[in-house]
């Protein structure tokens, strides 16, 4: 297949992918398309990610790797069917998809991973709260969500900065407005967390009233609650989990079973995969049976 006179398409061997594919989707995406000359499907994508290419002008590249020349490359990539298109992005693949695709059906995927319009008033909005100027930043926000309702970028930095300047009520109001597929992923399921930790804490005692009130009553169920939150926020992950799973113990009534939630909360804030964490999903588990 001949290569595209286009800059933005080109084909990439073992020898440059590197640098034309790892190392330039750290400044905007690369497409891949591990194609082969004797397969149908490829002659029938190949020209509908060439038309998107030159649409986008420059938005993404389109790199074109000829398996049949390249199969050890194809072997690293895991390619066991053609046509196969991977997109890079800060030098790892996102996204993926085999066989022929529609134009339509290959702009929709495309699109999320793109840069947009509204992502240029995100970063200078960064920059803004970066100098200290917090009004600054929170109108450029709520600018490029007025310009781009469907982008999720801007909603989430507004969620972040609101968090830091204690707004829980204004934060979980940006996070409602987040697409399906953004509400499911960890940086709002962590927002998410954050604003549960500071209701939590809100109108709690400091630390150490309550680890005294709970020394005078072991049965205090409030106190264990809050406990765990102050613990977590004073940096004393383990002593916070500990807390929330002896009240699950005690207490599933508790503000309907809000140990629970809490340590699934904190399970989301922690990373969800770190040892701490796996060993006290554990431990709910066999509360809970």
């Amino acid at each position: 297949m001949a290569t595209n006179s286009s800059p933005y398409i080109f084909d990439v061997t073992q020898a440059d992918f590197a640098t034309k594919v790892v190392e330039a989707s750290r400044e905007r995406p690369v497409v891949v398309d591990f194609w082969a000359a004797w397969c149908g499907p490829c002659q029938v994508l190949m020209p509908v990610l060439a038309k998107l290419a030159q649409a986008y002008a420059g938005k993404f590249l389109l790199a074109k790797v000829d398996t049949d020349n390249e199969q050890a490359l194809a072997g690293r990539y895991g390619i066991r069917g053609l046509p196969t298109v991977k997109l890079f992005k800060n030098g790892a693949v996102v996204d993926e998809f085999s066989g022929a695709r529609s134009e339509g059906q290959v702009r929709a995927w495309l699109e999320p991973h793109l840069p947009r319009a509204a992502d240029a008033i995100v970063t200078q909005a960064v920059a803004a709260e970066r100098a200290g100027d917090i009004a600054g930043a929170t109108r450029l926000l709520q600018q490029a969500i007025q310009e781009d309702p469907a982008n999720d970028a801007p909603k989430l930095e507004l969620a972040r900065i609101a968090l830091a300047q204690g707004k829980i009520a204004d934060a979980e109001a940006v996070l409602k407005q987040l697409s399906l597929r953004a509400s499911n992923e960890p940086t709002a399921a962590t927002l998410k967390a954050q604003c549960e930790l500071l209701r939590i804490v809100a109108d709690a005692p400091p630390l150490a009233t309550l680890e005294q009130a709970l020394a005078q009553n072991d049965n205090d169920a409030q106190a264990r609650y809050r406990l765990g939150a102050r613990l977590l926020l004073a940096g004393r992950p383990e002593e916070a989990l500990a807390q929330w799973l002896e009240l699950v113990r005690r207490d599933r009534q508790f503000g309907d079973d809000a140990g629970r939630r809490a340590l699934l909360m904190a399970f989301n804030l922690l990373g969800g995969q770190s040892d701490l964490v796996k060993r006290y999903r554990a431990q709910l588990s066999m509360a809970l049976h």
